[in-house]
């Protein structure tokens, strides 16, 4: 499966990139290089690098665990190979375009620096979310919540760490990836969107 494979590229680079800090500082996402030295590549290259183990391993079970929903649910629609292409174009997608803001507010900031595929786990997350948000996801094995719950924790926690801004992680790009797999999404398959809502309104808690 193309989740699978993409999990694999992401811990190699990201496990190269905590051995050799010259390569990690030339994948980042560094605004201010991007503008002054047309290094646009790093849009998307800072996407595959992390901040370490813990870092990698939340972004890598996350995808795990939402990735093979949405890329079974796109191969099942428009077929193995486009289905496929589809999927990597919105994971790659998401890293992308949910760093745009990022850009805009530290483009004048030399030393400010983001990485992980935050962005594009991101999209992923809420596209699988909007399909199956009854799904009940295990955290740890231990505690178990319906997709659209976690997905709501998700996006707490992510506010929370944004603030404290105490690591080189993009949160904010959480809800930029978020917003991105959604409106892709509802493009894609505009039924999506009620199907959703009459899952969410038979939610009970007990």
């Amino acid at each position: 499966m193309v989740t699978y494979i993409l999990i694999g590229i992401i811990g190699i680079v990201s496990y190269v990139a905590f051995q050799n800090r010259e390569f990690l500082s030339k994948l980042v996402f560094n605004p201010y290089l991007v503008r002054e030295r047309n290094e646009y590549y790093r849009f998307l290259t800072s996407g595959f690098v992390h901040g370490g183990w813990a870092h990698l391993l939340f972004n890598g079970l996350t995808f795990f665990f939402f990735g093979r929903n949405v890329e079974f649910v796109y191969v099942s629609k428009f077929g193995p190979v486009i289905g496929s292409i589809i999927f990597v174009l919105l994971f790659l997608a998401g890293i992308i375009i949910s760093e745009i803001p990022t850009f805009l507010k530290y483009k004048n900031f030399p030393g400010y620096n983001s990485l992980g595929a935050s962005g594009g786990v991101s999209s992923i997350l809420f596209i699988s979310i909007l399909y199956f948000p009854m799904e009940s996801i295990c955290l740890y094995g231990i505690l178990c919540l319906p997709g659209f719950i976690l997905g709501i924790l998700y996006l707490i926690y992510s506010a929370y760490a944004d603030k404290q801004a105490a690591d080189n992680i993009n949160h904010s790009a959480h809800f930029t990836g978020a917003a991105f797999g959604i409106i892709v999404a509802v493009l894609i398959d505009p039924k999506i969107l009620l199907s959703f809502v009459n899952q969410i309104m038979e939610f009970r808690i007990f």
